[in-house]
């Protein structure tokens, strides 16, 4: 609807589902205030059609879906980081000349800028920080204006990123809005704060590289991180929280016990694990095998590199080839498996198979690539080549309801041998997807049926799931708060389509299954990196490289100090014996900082009763301990896979 006809009556759909009568034309505040001047008076944004828009946009569109956004909304902080984002583009174009200017989103924990031609260090993160605080202090009203394209062509003349945004969003309309604050102003949809003085609590944390649109063929640019908050204690808690999280920091701890690395002579995000990283990975992997093993997987393996044909079967090809590392041999072209499916697709295809066989449950460690950018590859965290510990069942439609709830119950052990606590979605239709409406109403019926005899609570993401099928994702929180994903089972009717899988029924007709698709880590990197900053280094001891470490108090003692660990070592427990020439004090020291759980100290007394002195990472120290009592002690609390144990109970 044009302007010209903003004089007539459209209805509005509001979160109760009641409408509306407003005037076309109408703005989210006027709105806000239609319903009443309290709520008008908080208003700081809203929804149009769920989109996050300034509270100055106006609605056009009959039967258009309202929310109101206000000041104590959860997306308050976000419009507070928009604005921060803002002042920070502002301030960096007063101090420093021809910069050019590309995005500034805000994200979950606070806002970045990109620029170009701007070339700084974090020390002078301070000077932009002083700038914005006088524009803070300003306080200049931040004004909403839309635009003809033409115009904003010439106003973003000089600004060559704008201008390529603008010409995207030429496609979507004939006018564009613009936020001005004092004698600035920048391309944007909001929403923003009145006032830059509204702006509660800033701060800029770091200076990172950042390829224009993500796309490493594009130039680099300068993207300063910051956040912002609605109050100082929450931003003083943000960085306590980070302060926690850098002292965790998973690529620091993996350097200081010997865990992994990644070196430019391999290439980046492809990393070495080192004989400690790499037992934890196996106590990991020996963990889910035994899981897996008890519910009736069967173990396959697939090779690294397939022919594309697989992936352009698959569907993969036209959706990740640009993700995938790919070349040629002879007349054909391969890739580096992105995902394990289609090669377990491809074992259940060599066979003939009748219901009386189904549920086929496939596992397998596998590794995969994706050729992620530079720019975003991070430790573990973001990798070219991670392990998924996959499973993939084949089932008859009829059995999706036990299957599921056997995999949530492998999940569920998972988490809790962990101590995590963890958030469950359920990921229903989007909007781009295959099959009938007939088979996902079924499916997220009963996926939905699950969780709800397990009285499980969930959240429902409505259009989260997969184009192929609806999912469960489990989400779990780590020692200082953050959210991780993790663990998902999801329903795929695609692969069994694209593969042409079937299995002769009861009726002797062909039928197809369906292929669920399963985690119990996600992925070992993503969740390897995971347990280094949660336990911060401190694993359980069943996970620790080094479980024990022997501590002869003198050279004297090196003799039973080694019987020792020859006894530890023949029940299967990692030790190691510092018979180095060193203090006693020394030693305790080293393994404290080596993050062992367990010293045995051992000296002349000791020796001479047969007996042991335990210090634990807790600092906790036992005298005169019997050597069996430590050993069956050691051995309830691997075998059990405790992560709190007691101190010799």
């Amino acid at each position: 609807m044009s302007e010209s006809e903003s004089h007539e009556q459209i209805a509005v759909v509001l979160p109760d589902g009641s409408e509306l009568s407003v005037t076309a034309g109408a703005s989210v505040e006027d709105i806000a205030y239609e319903i009443g001047s309290g709520l008008g008076n908080d208003t700081i944004g809203g929804r149009i059609n769920g989109e996050l828009v300034g509270k100055e946009v106006p609605v056009y569109e009959d039967k258009a879906e309202i929310e109101i956004i206000t000041t104590d909304a959860d997306e308050a902080v976000q419009v507070h980081r928009h604005t921060a984002a803002h002042c920070l583009a502002q301030a960096v174009q007063r101090l420093y000349d021809d910069v050019q200017l590309a995005i500034g989103p805000p994200t979950d924990d606070g806002f970045y800028y990109d620029f170009d031609n701007l070339d700084i260090s974090e020390d002078d993160l301070d000077e932009i920080m002083d700038e914005m605080h006088k524009i803070i202090e300003a306080d200049y009203t931040i004004e909403y204006e839309q635009v003809s394209i033409e115009e904003a062509r010439a106003r973003l003349a000089d600004q060559p990123y704008k201008l390529e945004l603008l010409e995207e969003l030429a496609q979507e309309g004939e006018t564009v809005s613009f936020y001005k604050q004092g004698d600035w102003e920048d391309l944007c949809k909001g929403p923003h704060l009145d006032s830059t003085g509204d702006i509660e609590a800033f701060d800029l944390l770091e200076i990172a590289g950042a390829y224009w649109k993500g796309d490493e063929k594009n130039p680099m640019q300068t993207r300063i991180y910051g956040t912002a908050f609605t109050s100082e204690k929450d931003l003083k808690e943000f960085k306590e929280r980070r302060r926690e999280a850098e002292k965790r920091d998973h690529r620091r701890i993996g350097s200081e016990m010997n865990l992994f690395s990644i070196q430019d002579v391999t290439g980046p995000g492809l990393p070495l694990y080192h004989p400690p990283g790499k037992t934890v990975l196996k106590e990991l992997q020996d963990f889910v095998e035994q899981i897996n093993r008890d519910a009736g997987y069967e173990y396959v393996e697939t090779p690294h590199v397939f022919k594309t044909e697989l992936w352009k079967q698959s569907g993969h090809y036209e959706n990740y080839a640009d993700d995938m590392f790919l070349f040629e041999v002879g007349s054909d072209e391969f890739g580096l498996k992105p995902m394990n499916c289609p090669g377990h697709a491809a074992i259940f295809q060599d066979h003939s198979w009748s219901y009386r066989d189904l549920p086929i449950r496939y596992a397998e460690d596998g590794k995969v690539y994706r050729k992620e950018q530079r720019g975003e590859l991070s430790g573990l965290s973001r990798v070219w080549a991670f392990t998924i510990d996959d499973g993939h069942l084949f089932v008859k439609p009829g059995d999706i309801e036990s299957e599921v709830e056997q995999i949530i119950e492998m999940i569920d052990t998972v988490l809790n041998t962990f101590s995590l606590d963890y958030e469950i979605a359920l990921a229903t239709r989007p909007e781009k997807s295959v099959g009938s409406d007939e088979i996902w109403e079924r499916a997220e019926t009963q996926l939905q049926s699950v969780l709800e005899r397990r009285e499980l609570d969930f959240e429902v993401e409505e259009g989260d799931g997969a184009f192929y099928g609806p999912k469960i994702d489990f989400a779990f929180e780590d020692a200082i708060g953050r959210k991780w994903d993790g663990p998902t089972v999801q329903l795929d009717f695609n692969m069994p389509d694209r593969f042409n899988l079937s299995y002769v029924g009861e009726d002797n007709e062909e039928h197809q299954p369906v292929m669920i698709h399963r985690a119990l880590y996600g992925s070992y990197e993503r969740f390897f990196m995971m347990l280094i900053e949660h336990f911060e280094g401190k694993f359980p001891t069943w996970l620790a490289p080094e479980q024990v470490r022997v501590l002869p108090i003198s050279d004297s003692n090196n003799d039973y100090a080694q019987r020792i660990a020859s006894e530890l070592e023949n029940q299967d427990v990692r030790v190691e014996v510092n018979d180095r020439d060193d203090t006693i004090e020394r030693k305790i020291r080293g393994a404290h900082e080596d993050r062992v759980p367990y010293q045995v100290i051992v000296g002349d007394n000791e020796k001479e009763a047969g007996e042991l002195s335990i210090r634990d990472r807790q600092e906790r120290q036992q005298y005169n301990v019997d050597p069996d009592n430590f050993y069956q002690h050691l051995q309830k609390e691997i075998q059990q896979r405790r992560t709190k144990p007691d101190f010799l109970e």
